[in-house]
């Protein structure tokens, strides 16, 4: 099993903006040094529920503060972006970090986000596999041109392409790039060594439609209750990083797992599910995968990169870990979901914070860390998914959260079996 810390940069009651951005640097940081597989980074626009409005651009500065680590979006949303912009910046991240970029997409939610950055209604409720289809060719062909009902545009090359080679030169400022090894400097840096001596590649990825949310009201997918998927580079060779980044769908509906199923790409899985709910989507997903037509090998080549997203506080006693939370997590729900307005004054309906925090303690690793690690164990065996972004910043306090995440590594992964 891999496990990844899902950051939202959220502002919680009483706090500024810098604050939670400080805490989303120094938590990534903190997740590499506790040997933590990756880390995925969440986007949301004039709410305090998170302060990150571009996930890619935050992925850029963690992956040149970070070494091993992955890095992925939890997630971009795709209406918001033109497909051919975020393929370019993924591109970017992905040749220039040597492979440990992961692009998490979602549809996002009905919000004001449509209006002011002018993707509109039509985008949200229609547009989303066009532009999802034109991100993957653009992430996979070396000319692309589109003809469809939202873009249209004569043939261009791509550049830079996902297949191209990144050499910074030996012995001049690249040499300190992630995309060589540390100790030699003969090579691309993909593998880590893990809490038991063994080495696993980053974090993965993959692309798609709506992230489950840490949302309380109309479905979100601008984070993973999600938001954030691991990479894996099984198919870098040792002198070229695989051949773009890896793409995860946040999928929140039957609609979204088809959606992904149908390009056989990896999902981000909510952390409002329980168990069961993942289950039955991974279940729903090879079954539509297999009737598109694609091959066993491919199904669970994409099946090991799905990813759970859930929350993790790790304490002495469960209940000092769920009164941490039930303490701090409503007040943020409160004011963060609660400032969210949508394009055409829809109805919104939201959770009870104090009752849905309290779900979340129950579903995810709150509590001990034999109780964390069982409660990962137990979501792997029944859902098959070995991959995980756990929100760590439940507390909003800066000293909590690195500790939190210091156990995480130290305690609970350290105890769970490898990862593929």
């Amino acid at each position: 099993m891999r496990v990844g810390a899902f950051v939202l940069a959220a502002q919680f009651p009483g706090q500024g903006q810098a604050e939670p951005l400080h805490r989303a640097v120094r938590t990534a940081e903190t997740a590499e040094a506790a040997g933590l597989d990756s880390v995925w980074l969440a986007e949301h626009h004039f709410v305090p529920y998170g302060v990150c409005p571009s996930a890619v651009t935050l992925a850029a500065l963690l992956l040149g503060r970070t070494r091993r680590i992955g890095v992925g979006t939890a997630v971009s949303v795709l209406p918001n972006a033109h497909p051919v912009a975020l393929g370019e910046q993924s591109a970017l991240l992905h040749l220039t970090s040597g492979g440990r970029f992961t692009l998490g997409v979602g549809r996002g939610g009905p919000w004001v986000d449509l209006e002011v950055l002018g993707g509109g209604l039509d985008a949200y409720e229609h547009g989303f596999p066009e532009s999802l289809d034109l991100l993957l060719r653009w992430l996979r062909e070396k000319r692309v041109g589109a003809d469809g009902e939202r873009y249209r545009f004569r043939e261009v090359d791509v550049v830079p392409r996902c297949d191209e080679t990144f050499t910074p030169a030996r012995g001049g400022a690249g040499s300190n790039s992630p995309l060589w090894d540390a100790g030699s400097g003969t090579g691309p840096q993909r593998a880590r060594s893990g809490t038991d001596g063994t080495e696993t590649a980053p974090a993965g990825r993959t692309a798609g439609e709506a992230t489950p949310s840490a949302d309380i009201s109309t479905a979100d997918d601008s984070h993973v209750d999600a938001s954030h998927v691991d990479a894996s580079h099984a198919d870098a060779s040792a002198d070229h990083p695989a051949k773009g980044p890896a793409v995860v769908v946040a999928c929140t509906s039957p609609g979204s797992v088809r959606l992904a199923a149908r390009r056989c790409l990896p999902m981000l899985l909510g952390m409002h599910c329980g168990d069961e709910e993942k289950a039955e989507a991974v279940t729903m997903w090879r079954r539509e995968a297999r009737d598109a037509g694609h091959d066993p090998d491919e199904i669970a080549r994409a099946a090991s990169l799905h990813v759970s997203a859930g929350v993790a506080q790790v304490a002495d006693t469960t209940a000092e870990a769920v009164e941490s939370l039930t303490k701090s997590m409503p007040g943020w729900f409160r004011e963060g979901l609660g400032a969210h307005r949508t394009v055409d004054d829809r109805a919104r309906t939201m959770r009870d914070p104090v009752a849905y925090t309290e779900l979340l303690c129950s579903l995810h690793p709150v509590g001990t860390p034999r109780l964390c690690a069982d409660r990962l164990a137990a979501t792997h065996e029944r859902t098959g998914i070995g991959r995980f972004a756990l929100l760590v910043e439940g507390t909003g306090d800066l000293a909590a959260t690195e500790r939190n995440v210091q156990r995480l590594g130290e305690e609970v992964v350290a105890s769970l079996p490898p990862g593929p």
